[in-house]
């Protein structure tokens, strides 16, 4: 198979909600364009801090989360809104998902996404705890990862390298002009372009096309 042509940037965060809107986009462009498109994750930390959950920020949450499955479509399952978000006990905190997906990259180049949409799914549809260590090792296991590889990856990728990685994803993010999370880049012949991806929400075959007018030609 040829080398891809081009690069995707997904600039991204595990928790982000509007990143779980945007993620039949960008699962289109990877079944689509695969061949012709490398998928690089830049996950860039919302929740930096363990943040307890306050009823003010679920209600926030909920409202938000309401405009997104209505403009994408995408579900959000009760053990998520009438589970994880109504629990006093509930912690959001991106580094250990972040560092989740780096692990399964570094056992399998290709299974940094599947272990982030894994991730995605768990926590806004099955309402799982992916803050934790263990949740983590069970939804790698359920992608067919060594759980024993998979710990020892997500012990060694949970230090200097994830702070690393967030830290260069922040920047990414400023050099591109980007406003937040998801913002996705095309970087083609060097050339990096902000793909403006918001009026695709809920039409994955018009962000392909978006993506693939800006491919260069297949000889």
């Amino acid at each position: 198979m040829n080398a891809p042509h081009a690069t995707l940037h997904y600039i991204h965060d595990p928790l982000c909600g509007w990143c779980y809107g945007a993620q039949p986009l960008v699962s289109a462009a990877v079944a689509m364009l695969g061949n012709r498109l490398a998928l690089r994750l830049h996950g860039g930390a919302l929740f930096a801090e363990p943040q307890q959950l306050t009823p003010a920020m679920a209600e926030h949450i909920v409202r938000a989360d309401e405009r997104i499955e209505e403009i994408s479509g995408q579900p959000f399952g009760e053990a998520y809104t009438e589970g994880l978000l109504a629990e006093a006990s509930t912690v959001l905190y991106s580094l250990p998902p972040i560092a989740a997906v780096l692990a399964a990259e570094t056992l399998h180049p290709e299974a940094g996404y599947p272990m982030l949409v894994a991730i995605q799914h768990a926590h806004y549809q099955r309402g799982l705890r992916v803050v934790e260590a263990d949740v983590l090792a069970e939804l790698a296991e359920e992608l067919g990862l060594d759980a024993t590889q998979f710990a020892d990856a997500f012990a060694k990728a949970s230090g200097n390298e994830l702070i690393e990685h967030v830290q260069a994803s922040r920047r990414l993010l400023g050099e591109v002009g980007g406003q937040g999370f998801p913002t996705l880049v095309l970087e083609v012949q060097g050339q990096r372009h902000v793909l403006p991806h918001h009026q695709d929400y809920g039409r994955p075959d018009a962000f392909v096309e978006r993506i693939a007018a800006r491919l260069p030609a297949v000889h």
